[in-house]
């Protein structure tokens, strides 16, 4: 157009005189990088592959149970096919990265005493995750620090002591004063640190052995809170990631801390009795923090014994691995990640997972083969591709957190984790409306990853990116919620990819009928078009910020 133009201008001044000529053909954009093998991720394929992973043969794949190990052998299977290479030495199976675990159930109600008052579980207080305390009564070693936070200006674990191994006692939610206001907002709005699971987190990064959170509820209203807790379930809550114990080792010995540290949430009046004080005065707290904007004089914790009767099992379980090679920059990983585990039988009753999280099991095949089939055509990444397809996730993100532990190759070589959990499904936020994806982190280390993130969607699948649950304020927290946030822990850059919630979450009619392939084939070739740029690029990505 601006070319015509010109020459029309020309023309009229006298400088060029007016001649028909031909017009030149449109000039077509340059196809995507990868195009043509992204072809391959079909609705098809994907469905091939899930509709063996989520059938009842494979008793919903549970951690350390034989569906699992069935499903462990058919995704070494395909990556065998694919060609791609088992980097694990030492293991029966170079695909397979074996690690040990450690599963308690619980045998009664839990009990916490402080001087000579018992408090019980499901009345005072509950716990979520396995017991990290022995199965007898044992001593806490208690520690409080305020809320859990710790930012830039606020910072409850500023200048003392190292709570590794310790019992990290915090109060709910974050300073306020009283009247609804919140400091770190200045508004009515809670931030991420009002959440248990950021709180825990934290902890757990600090190496805690425990967290308590003590809320202000009277005993009536924590009732109506908690509810009825069952101690007696079938399923066994896994903890531990650890190496594989050899037959003459009698104990499993504790190597990390686990994935998600026993977290327990306390009624008022047992709050108060840890903590030495009373309700009021923990209210009392409250308001001073908002006042000082900084944490004021600590409260002590006082002697308390905890005892949480379980069984435990010592079991094995692998995550699968396959590597593509890159060519001059191969000595960079790019990891592109899914869970392969879900939730096993309960009551009888498969549950199959097909979207929790067969669909990003699928999906992570399919791109194997797109990338092993460009390399084939003499198109490989430049950078080696690490599929790595874990298990434990739904006891804690155990077989991330055993990798990054124990990784096959270097932390400090591995460029970008693009993790996939969730993409089969279309949630009640976007029914009706155009194709979406929920991004999850792109931006909390590397501005520049979501930068190339952004331009992948708009050079390619067009996808409406929805960044709802990137908000640190949103109560689902679902950045440290799958295999993801253990790489993010290490300081490397992710992506987690996610259709999002919906009904058939964690039930047993999450199955293969209820996918939709269609969807799930367009929310994965984002992924592949993501991955082969950072595979690709000449730079590798920069990483500016520090916090996970």
């Amino acid at each position: 157009m601006k070319r015509i133009l010109l020459c029309v201008f020309l023309a009229a001044a006298g400088a060029l005189p007016i001649v028909a000529q031909p017009s030149a053909p449109a000039a077509r954009p340059a196809p995507a990088p990868g195009l043509e093998y992204s072809a391959s991720i079909t609705p098809e394929l994907l469905r091939e592959h899930l509709t063996i992973l989520a059938s009842d043969a494979f008793e919903g794949r549970e951690t350390g149970h034989p569906g699992q190990v069935k499903a462990a052998q058919y995704l070494t299977q395909q990556f065998e096919q694919l060609g791609l290479r088992g980097p694990v030495s030492g293991g029966s199976s170079p695909f397979q990265q074996s690690f040990g675990i450690l599963g308690t159930t619980p045998t009664g109600a839990g009990t916490v005493r402080v001087g000579s008052t018992t408090f019980v579980d499901g009345q005072d207080f509950v716990f979520f995750g396995a017991s990290t305390f022995p199965e007898s009564a044992a001593p806490a070693d208690p520690v409080f620090r305020g809320f859990g936070i710790e930012t830039a200006t606020y910072n409850d674990y500023a200048g003392q002591p190292d709570v590794r191994g310790r019992d990290v006692i915090v109060l709910q939610g974050e300073p306020n004063n009283g009247l609804g206001r919140y400091l770190f907002s200045g508004s009515k709005q809670e931030s991420e640190w009002s959440s248990v699971f950021r709180k825990a987190a934290l902890a757990r990064d600090k190496g805690a052995r425990s967290l308590t959170v003590v809320t202000y509820a009277t005993p009536k209203e924590f009732a109506r809170l908690a509810g009825p807790v069952q101690v007696d379930s079938p399923e066994p809550t896994y903890f531990l990631a650890s190496p594989v114990l050899q037959p003459e080792e009698k104990e499993l010995q504790v190597q990390v801390p686990p994935a998600y540290i026993t977290t327990i949430i306390t009624n008022g009046p047992l709050g108060a009795a840890l903590l030495g004080t009373t309700v009021p005065l923990l209210w009392g707290y409250d308001a001073e923090s908002y006042k000082l904007k900084q944490p004021p004089a600590r409260l002590q914790p006082v002697p308390f014994t905890i005892h949480l009767p379980q069984k435990r099992e010592a079991l094995t379980s692998s995550n699968v691995l396959g590597f593509l090679e890159g060519s001059d920059k191969k000595d960079e990983v790019l990891v592109i990640s899914a869970h392969y585990d879900h939730v096993g039988v309960q009551h009888d009753t498969i549950y199959n997972g097909a979207d929790d999280d067969g669909s990003g099991t699928s999906a992570v095949l399919a791109l194997a083969r797109a990338f092993s089939q460009a390399k084939a055509a003499g198109h490989g990444p430049r950078r080696s591709i690490l599929f790595l397809l874990n298990s434990g996730e739904e006891k804690g993100l155990l077989g991330s957190e055993y990798y990054t532990g124990h990784p096959v190759f270097p932390l400090a070589q591995t460029i970008a984790d693009l993790n996939i959990d969730m993409i089969g499904r279309t949630d009640k936020a976007h029914q009706g409306k155009p194709g979406y994806l929920y991004l999850i982190g792109s931006n909390r280390l590397s501005t520049e990853l979501h930068t190339l993130s952004e331009e992948a969607n708009a050079r390619t699948t067009h996808l409406r990116l929805d960044y709802k649950y990137n908000d640190p304020k949103d109560p689902e927290q679902l950045y440290y919620r799958s295999d993801h946030y253990n790489f993010a822990r290490h300081g490397i850059p992710i992506i987690f990819y996610t259709s999002g919630l919906h009904q058939d979450y964690h039930k047993a009619t999450d199955d293969v009928d209820r996918i939709e392939f269609k969807k799930l084939a367009e929310r994965a070739k984002l992924v592949f078009f993501t991955a082969w740029e950072l595979a690709n690029r000449e730079k590798r990505l920069s990483v500016n910020a520090t916090r996970p």
